[in-house]
C-alpha cells in the first residue's frame, strides 16, 4: 500500500479512537458538545454510548491491524474490509441519526477506500 493510503487509514483509525473516547469515557462531559442530543439524555444513555464506543474501538483496531500486516495484498484486503465497515456505519448513521455523520464518517471512509484501491 502507498504511504498516502496508510496515512488515510491512520487518520480514520485515530478518528475512531477519538469517538471511542467520547462515547466510553467522556459521554457526560465532552460528548455533550459534539453529539446533538438533549442534555438530559446523556446520563441515561451512558451505557449504550459506551457500547457504541467499543464498536468504534474495534473498527480502529482493525484499521491499525491492517497497517501492521507486512503482506501487501493481505493488508489491503483487511484495510478495505474495515474501511467498508466504517462506510456502512457512516451511511446508516447519516440516514438514521444525522446527515453530519455522512461527512464526518462515511465521506472519509469512501475517500480512503478509493485511495487504497487506486494509489
Amino acid at each position: 500500500m502507498s504511504i498516502i493510503a496508510k496515512i488515510a487509514i491512520g487518520v480514520i483509525a485515530i478518528e475512531h479512537i477519538y469517538i471511542l473516547w467520547l462515547e466510553m469515557f467522556a459521554w457526560t462531559t465532552r460528548a455533550r458538545k459534539v453529539f446533538p442530543l438533549p442534555k438530559d439524555l446523556f446520563e441515561p444513555t451512558k451505557s449504550m454510548a459506551a457500547n457504541q464506543g467499543l464498536y468504534n474501538g474495534f473498527l480502529a483496531a482493525g484499521l491499525i491491524w491492517s497497517l501492521l500486516i507486512t503482506n501487501v495484498e493481505w493488508a489491503q484486503n483487511i484495510a478495505l474490509f474495515f474501511l467498508g465497515c466504517v462506510l456502512v456505519a457512516g451511511f446508516y448513521g447519516g440516514l438514521t441519526v444525522s446527515k453530519r455523520i455522512l461527512a464526518v464518517q462515511a465521506g472519509p471512509a469512501l475517500v480512503a477506500i478509493l485511495i487504497v484501491l487506486f494509489l
